[in-house]
């Protein structure tokens, strides 16, 4: 088995989005306090089980959904990747809605998650080559 260089410019885009997941997922496993503190959250000095909250769910699932696209690189694994992206855009839209959550930093957000949301589906679905 071997690492699927892309050739495509919708392939470059997939492939993207989930190299971008891994990095995402790294810094989360092996800098969860630098992570929480980009995404302006904090953990209670009684409550150091958090920390492992961190790299075990959110790297765990970036780090595993993005390494499966990038060492597969098959449609359903794009798609996985997208949708996944997908809700996490839709998740943050009903918190800035509900929890006062209109900000600057959720804005910026809500651009990066939908690039990196469009990019596989785009290719998973053939509608860039």
């Amino acid at each position: 088995m071997e690492l699927y260089w892309p050739a495509t410019t919708g392939e470059w885009l997939a492939w993207l989005s989930a190299a971008i997941t891994v990095i995402f997922g790294l810094i989360l496993f092996f800098a969860p306090r630098v992570a929480l503190k980009i995404m302006r959250l904090q953990t209670k000095p009684e409550r150091p089980e958090a920390i492992s909250e961190v790299r075990a769910t959110f790297a765990g699932f970036y780090l595993g959904l993005g390494l499966s696209a990038l060492v597969f690189s098959q449609p359903f694994l794009w798609i996985a990747l997208g949708v996944s992206w997908g809700f996490t855009v839709f998740g943050r839209l009903i918190s800035m809605m509900s929890d006062r959550g209109n900000t600057v930093y959720n804005w910026m957000s809500v651009l990066v998650e939908i690039a990196l949301a469009t990019g596989p589906l785009l290719f998973a679905f053939g509608f860039i080559a």
